[in-house]
């Protein structure tokens, strides 16, 4: 089927996981009308979903039909601060079983390293699907500005996977997109960004610590360097937390010969939750 036509047809897409960013994915593509079905291992999250419009949510993949599109939307975790990647293999293994002779478009916007996304498409899918790469930056704390439908990087496994993943993202849903040369350089921008702003915000929390060891107010001085054109500091809160920051960090670690500069941030950032810590009990 070429793009236009399947362009026009009434789409069949799953949403596998229906967490932080499954839900809302899920919800926008709804309003795209699409025939969307929705997956995820806990109940908990499929009565949710079904609460919030999905429908057509369950944990029970049998009753998931051979779609179009699936978009796997699953967490992925650490284990001894190494990448654990094995929520994208289980859902690969499961769409594995469900590839007709159409060739579907499998999505994974859940952070991976570089490398995996080739993997499952030569060692689990066999080339039998057309496989793109296109990393969430989905924002709980503002999911209209910052949500499902914004600038995202794409990157795929060969041009005919771009092609109609560029038909899906950019004509299908609207989302404004950035092509990328391999679907590595996609994987890589993920986990490159968020250990980017892990960095940032650890040197914010470093120079409040200063400022206030030295009784000057932080925010003044936060204030004053940010009126550089080239200079922005973030806020010192609590502490990096999340799911996404602290874990994607270590993803970039796991890779780097050399982290003198990442394990200086992680270790900032742990002295800055002791120093909080100590503030409050005084």
């Amino acid at each position: 089927m070429s793009c236009n036509s399947w362009k026009s047809v009434c789409m069949k897409v799953c949403v596998l996981g229906l967490g932080e960013v499954g839900l809302p994915t899920a919800k926008y593509m709804l309003g795209k009308k699409l025939d969307v079905w929705g997956y995820d291992i806990e109940l908990a999250a499929v009565k949710r979903a079904k609460k919030n419009g999905v429908g057509k949510a369950t944990c029970v993949w049998d009753e998931i039909p051979v779609v179009d599109v699936y978009v796997i939307c699953v967490s992925t975790r650490l284990k001894s601060n190494n990448p654990d990647l094995s929520p994208i293999f289980e859902v690969c293994e499961k769409i594995s079983g469900k590839i007709a002779s159409s060739h579907p478009l499998v999505s994974i916007e859940s952070t991976v390293i570089p490398g995996v996304s080739r993997h499952v498409y030569e060692d689990l899918f066999k080339r039998h699907v057309h496989l793109v790469h296109v990393p969430h930056r989905y924002w709980t704390e503002q999911p209209v500005e910052h949500g499902v439908n914004q600038l995202r990087v794409i990157g795929s496994v060969d041009s005919a996977s771009l092609e109609r993943g560029v038909v899906f993202y950019r004509d299908v849903l609207g989302i404004s997109l950035h092509t990328v040369s391999t679907i590595e350089v996609a994987e890589m921008s993920k986990i490159a960004e968020n250990a980017c702003r892990y960095v940032q915000i650890a040197f914010g929390e470093e120079l409040r610590m200063v400022c206030e060891d030295l009784k000057l107010d932080f925010d003044e001085v936060r204030n004053a360097c940010n009126t550089k054109w080239n200079i922005k500091i973030l806020e010192a809160r609590d502490g990096i937390g999340g799911h996404c920051l602290p874990k994607d960090v270590q993803y970039l670690a796991s890779l780097a010969t050399s982290k003198t500069l990442i394990n200086g941030a992680i270790m900032v950032d742990r002295k800055y939750r002791e120093w909080l810590a100590s503030r409050r009990r005084d």
